[in-house]
C-alpha cells in the first residue's frame, strides 16, 4: 500500500536508481566489468521514467494552471482511469474546480440580482472611472431621466448638459447637491436633481458613483406648503393691523363730518389728534413687520474665520448676565473639550445663540428652578454640536412643527422671525438645527456644523 501513492512511488524510483548507480563500484570491484555492458542502459532507463514520471504530476498541474487561467472550472480531470499516483492531484483540481465554480455561480447570481435592482429604482446611477471618465455603470433609470443614449465617458454629458456635466464632476464624494438638469433630446424640460456620490477604488483605479433623483415634485411641493403658511401668517398679522386701522378711519371720518357741520370742539381735536397717532403707529407696526420680513433674504454671505466655542460661550455668559441675574436664572457651561472650534461668521453665529438664550430665558423664567445649560461636543462623524439646554415649560408637537415657519410665534409680542431668521444662519453655514422637546420636560436645540 506504501508504494501506491504518489510520494510512495517516487521514493520506489529514487531508491532503485541508488541502487542502480552503486552498482558500477561493485561490479568493478569484483572484475565484472562485462556486466557494465546491462547496467547503463537499466540506468538511462530509470532516469527516463523518473523524468516522465515527475512530467505526469507537471503536465496535470499545467492543465490545472490553464483551466484556472481561461475560468474553465467545468473541466473535470477523470480519477476512476487516472495512475495511482495521480489519482490524489486530480482529486485535489476536481475539488478546487468544484468550489471556485460554486463561488462563480455565487457571484454570478449576486451580480444578477444587483442588476435587476438597480433596473428596478426609480434613482438614475453613473459610475465612472476618475481618470479617463469611462463609464462602468449606467442604469435604465438614468437614460429616462436624462434621455441619454448608452454613454463611452461621462463627458458625452457635456454635449447634452453643460451645467449638469460641470456640476457631476466637481461634487466630492460624501456630498449632496441640488441643481437644475436640461433635456432636449425628446422634448426641452427643465428640473431639479438631488446628485449624491460616493468613491470606491479597485485594482488601483479610482472611481466615482452619482445618483440622480428627481426632486421638482417634492420641492415644489414643500415650496407650496412653505407658501401657504407663509401667507396665512402674514395675511393674519396683516389683517389684526388693517381691520382696526380701517375701522378707526371710518370713526374718525364720520366725526370730522359732523365737526364740519356742527363745529369743531376741543374735544373733537382731540379725539381726532388720538385717532390719527393710533393710524400712525399701527402703520408704523406694519412698515416694521415688512422690514423683518425683508430681513429674512439679506443675509447671503459670510465672513469666516475660526471660532472657539469656549469664547462664544464666555462672550454670551457675560453678555446676558444682567438678565440672568435679575430673573435668577442658572447657567451652566459644559465644555470637556475647550479646544472645539469651527469655521463660522462670529457675528452671524452670535446672533443665532443670543435669539435661543433669549428664548430658553423666557421659557424658564416662571419655573420653581429655572436652569439653562449650554453645551459642545465632537460626534461620530466629527460634526461641531452646540446645544442649549433648558428645564422650562416645553413645546407640544404641534408647536415644534412650526417654529421655524416665519412670523409664527407663542408670544403675543414675538415676531415670529428669530427662529426662521436663526435657521437661515445655520443653513448658510451648512450646517443644521434641530429641536427636541416635551411639555413640562423642558427644550433643547441642537446646531451641528460639518
Amino acid at each position: 500500500m506504501t508504494f501506491k501513492t504518489f510520494e510512495g512511488r517516487l521514493t520506489l524510483r529514487v531508491l532503485l536508481l541508488l541502487l542502480t548507480l552503486s552498482a558500477p563500484a561493485i561490479v568493478v570491484v569484483n572484475g565484472w566489468a562485462e556486466v557494465l555492458v546491462f547496467l547503463i542502459p537499466l540506468l538511462i532507463y530509470q532516469v527516463y521514467e523518473l523524468i516522465r514520471f515527475s512530467k505526469k504530476a507537471q503536465d496535470e498541474f499545467n492543465q490545472f494552471v490553464e483551466s484556472v487561467h481561461y475560468r474553465d472550472f467545468s473541466r473535470f480531470f477523470n480519477e476512476a482511469k487516472s495512475p495511482v499516483e495521480l489519482e490524489v492531484l486530480r482529486k485535489g483540481f476536481n475539488e478546487i474546480n468544484s468550489t471556485f465554480k460554486a463561488l462563480s455561480k455565487e457571484k454570478e447570481s449576486q451580480f444578477q440580482n444587483l442588476q435587476q435592482v438597480i433596473a428596478l429604482v426609480n434613482t438614475g446611477i453613473l459610475s465612472y472611472e476618475l481618470r479617463s471618465g469611462e463609464v462602468v455603470l449606467m442604469n435604465d433609470s438614468l437614460r429616462k431621466l436624462l434621455h441619454l443614449p448608452h454613454m463611452q465617458t461621462v463627458h458625452y454629458l457635456a454635449r447634452r448638459d453643460q451645467d449638469l456635466y460641470e456640476e457631476v464632476l466637481k461634487l466630492q464624494p460624501g456630498h449632496t447637491k441640488i441643481t437644475t438638469a436640461h433635456t432636449s433630446y425628446l422634448e426641452k424640460a427643465s428640473f431639479k436633481v438631488l446628485l449624491s456620490a460616493t468613491g470606491f477604488q479597485n485594482e488601483g483605479l479610482h472611481y466615482k458613483l452619482v445618483a440622480f433623483q428627481n426632486v421638482s415634485e417634492a420641492l415644489d411641493e414643500t415650496e407650496s406648503l412653505a407658501w401657504q403658511k407663509l401667507l396665512n401668517v402674514m395675511t393674519h398679522e396683516i389683517m389684526n393691523s388693517v381691520a382696526p386701522i380701517s375701522s378707526l378711519a371710518d370713526t374718525l371720518k364720520s366725526r370730522l363730518k359732523e365737526s364740519t357741520i356742527q363745529g369743531i370742539s376741543q374735544d373733537d381735536l382731540e379725539d381726532l389728534k388720538v385717532g390719527i397717532e393710533t393710524i400712525k403707529r399701527r402703520s408704523q407696526g406694519l412698515l416694521r413687520f415688512a422690514e423683518t420680513y425683508r430681513s429674512l433674504s439679506k443675509i447671503t454671505k459670510l465672513n469666516l474665520e475660526t471660532v472657539y466655542v469656549q469664547e462664544l460661550f464666555g462672550n454670551l455668559k457675560q453678555l446676558m448676565k444682567p438678565t440672568l441675574d435679575q430673573k435668577n436664572i442658572t447657567l451652566n457651561i459644559v465644555l470637556k473639550d475647550p479646544t472645539i472650534a469651527l469655521q463660522a461668521d462670529t457675528n452671524l453665529l452670535d446672533q443665532v445663540l443670543i435669539n435661543l438664550l433669549v428664548n430658553a430665558i423666557e421659557a424658564v423664567k416662571d419655573q420653581p428652578n429655572p436652569e439653562i445649560t449650554l453645551t459642545a461636543y465632537t460626534d461620530a462623524e466629527n460634526k461641531t454640536v452646540i446645544k442649549i439646554i433648558d428645564n422650562g415649560t416645553g413645546m407640544s408637537k404641534a408647536v415644534q412643527e412650526k417654529i421655524f415657519i416665519p412670523f409664527f410665534s407663542t408670544k403675543r409680542q414675538g415676531s415670529g422671525i428669530g427662529l426662521s431668521l436663526c435657521k437661515q444662519i445655520v443653513l448658510l453655514h451648512r450646517g443644521s438645527i434641530q429641536v427636541q422637546s416635551e411639555e413640562g420636560q423642558g427644550t433643547a436645540f441642537s446646531l451641528r456644523f460639518g
